[in-house]
């Protein structure tokens, strides 16, 4: 028996390592598997094995693009299906989605924007400021006007069991309002 087992190599891709010259191997990571140099650590070179190109599923003929003129297509990526400039990559317009839901509640971190609800790449709802990336503040459970009977936090959660405190030191269920 050889101590050389071919069932635990991993095979060597055509292309040379753009850095050091040796070659490329099919390596496997938490995000599925990558091309990675076989001198590694050595040399810490690393490229996905699919690129996440964007295929076109229609063009649009009767809608331009306002920033070349070129038709715009229907098109999908990786996060899913959207509408952007058949010209790409030499224009990079993208009809962005507005937001969902917009609110008149301000956020409580910054007070200069407003709460607004927006669609994670995973499908899921959340509530964040509309002045990102200068304010990072957002919520996972919908808005609600209100203060916090325990610490004053300007802002409540609706949860499916009562109404919460919004500030992360606190969270507490808020008492019922009695009528």
């Amino acid at each position: 028996m050889s101590d050389h087992n071919p069932l635990f190599q991993l095979p060597q891709h055509a292309e040379p390592c753009p850095q050091c010259g040796q070659p490329l191997v099919i390596r496997s990571g938490k995000s599925g598997p990558f091309l990675g140099c076989s001198s590694y650590p050595a040399c810490d070179y690393l490229k996905p094995l699919h690129q996440h190109d964007n295929t076109v599923v229609k063009i649009l003929q009767d809608e331009p693009c306002p920033e070349c003129a070129a038709p715009l297509a229907v098109k999908h990526g990786r996060y899913g299906m959207f509408i952007g400039c058949t010209r790409y990559p030499d224009c990079h317009f993208v009809v962005h989605e507005e937001a969902s839901a917009s609110s008149s509640i301000a956020c409580p971190q910054c007070q200069q924007g407003q709460l607004t609800e927006r669609l994670s790449k995973f499908g899921k709802a959340f509530w964040g400021c509309n002045r990102y990336p200068d304010c990072r503040f957002l919520v996972n459970d919908a808005p609600q006007l209100g203060t916090c009977q325990f610490c004053q936090f300007p802002l409540l959660l609706q949860k499916k069991s009562g109404l919460y405190c919004a500030a992360k030191a606190c969270q507490k269920k808020q008492p019922a309002k009695a009528d």
